[in-house]
């Protein structure tokens, strides 16, 4: 059984702006290409053992049935060598080229050949976040018009909506082919809309629905009657519905979940929202989610900027280490922690929408690779708690592997049982409530 998962990430973003035009990739501006082993050398350093990484998707998926693994080779088997656990991030927020942008209906099964390549490769991977942040990147590109397709209708919304996590689901299926025992930590945003004023409560209802949309279909669960009109008013036909009903793969997943002082909204009357700050926090908006899913939970993302002062990325770690102890005491099975990302960032500021430069102080370390206040803090904090909170074992039906333990009789006897586990028929459900567990 697994500790706790405390955990960092390499920021591996790569939408386009511009119409196509530009490409903004993380680990290009953030030096990550050039200074990898370094970057691991620091995560080493803090104490950590996870680490949500995967090859940028734009330079590893080279064309149809087409790979590039020269760096997905490099990196993930010097994080091997090293014992630590990689959180695979398949898709962060773009597609290559040649596949366009998300309105293209062949992306999900070209993604979806591409993580079967991928987990063939490196079967010793046994974690996934096969697309990162799905309702973020729906909203972002098609509904905002920000990134990629810089779309802004309904209609162009639920298009990339139902791409993107037919691509999920169909990626957890293809790996789930080549690593039974394989488990897919989802990294979704988690949304709350407070309605400003009485004459803005109803359009915050309906955000507040529409923020499970990703998840719903992600975990084959019934959407709320005034969403399937949604979805069917603008284009998902009953038979791409009912293909996430009939692919129900939620028993393989853990609820990761992202929070940030601008994941809540105040809602106008008129339909306008704008950050909130945090005025639920991360604990009662989880709660939310958990009792919708009924899943183990993973807090997958947080930061904040280090201030004028600055101790006030400090202050927000221990915040939400408070919020984790919290769902934990309260009987919410919660088996990870990560503070995003290990390096300062560029351009989150303007998110990713302009090619700036401007430096953003969310990282654990800044780009010169300097410990960061929040790096100190967060050594210390898992250096006190590491061994006083194992994970329970009620949260992980099946243990998670070490990458020095891969090929191991007992890991292959794990995958054994994992395989004949799928290969049972499932029990049909007798009432909706059942269909929606």
């Amino acid at each position: 059984m697994a500790n706790f998962m405390f955990c960092t990430g390499i920021e591996n973003s790569i939408p386009t702006i511009d119409q196509g035009r530009t490409r903004i990739d993380e680990m290009e501006l953030c030096g990550h290409y050039a200074r990898w082993r370094e970057d691991f050398d620091l995560v080493e350093d803090l104490g950590i053992r996870f680490l949500r990484f995967g090859p940028p998707l734009h330079r590893a998926f080279v064309g149809p049935d087409r790979y590039d693994w020269e760096f997905a080779d490099l990196t993930l088997c010097d994080l091997r060598g090293r014992d630590i656990t990689p959180i695979v991030d398949l898709c962060h927020f773009g597609v290559p080229d040649w596949i366009g942008n998300f309105q293209n209906p062949d992306f999900p099964e070209l993604f979806a050949r591409y993580a079967g390549a991928f987990a063939e490769r490196y079967h010793w991977v046994q974690l996934y976040t096969p697309v990162n942040e799905m309702f973020i990147c729906a909203v972002f590109s098609a509904q905002y018009g920000w990134w990629n397709e810089q779309m802004q209708s309904d209609t162009a919304f639920v298009t990339a909506l139902k791409h993107i996590v037919k691509a999920n689901v169909l990626a957890m299926r293809e790996i789930l082919k080549r690593r039974p025992d394989a488990i897919f930590i989802q990294s979704e945003s988690s949304e709350y809309f407070h309605a400003d004023s009485p004459a803005a409560i109803g359009h915050a209802e309906v955000m507040n629905a529409k923020r499970f949309l990703s998840l719903d279909l992600n975990y084959g669960r019934r959407v709320d009657s005034e969403m399937y009109e949604f979805l069917m008013d603008n284009g998902m036909t009953r038979d791409e519905y009912h293909f996430f009903l009939g692919n129900r793969l939620k028993q393989h997943c853990i609820l990761g979940n992202d929070y940030y002082c601008t994941n809540e909204h105040r809602v106008h009357q008129d339909g306008r929202s704008w950050a909130a700050g945090e005025v639920f926090g991360y604990s009662e908006i989880t709660r939310q989610y958990y009792g919708r899913y009924g899943l183990p939970v993973m807090h997958t993302e947080t930061n904040l900027a280090e201030g004028p002062n600055g101790d006030e990325a400090v202050n927000w770690l221990w915040k939400e280490w408070a919020n984790v102890l919290r769902l934990r005491n309260i009987g919410i099975p919660t088996v990870g922690f990560t503070w995003y990302s290990l390096t300062d960032q560029i351009d989150w500021d303007s998110a990713l929408r302009e090619r700036n430069g401007h430096v953003n102080p969310l990282g654990l370390y800044d780009l010169d690779r300097n410990i960061r206040a929040v790096g100190k803090a967060f050594k210390q904090l898992i250096s006190d708690w590491r061994d006083v909170l194992p994970a329970q074992s009620v949260c992980l039906v099946v243990p998670v592997v070490p990458p020095s333990h891969a090929g191991r009789i007992d890991a292959r006897e794990q995958e054994d049982r994992a395989k004949r586990m799928m290969q049972r028929p499932a029990a049909e459900p007798r009432t909706a409530e059942e269909i929606n567990r």
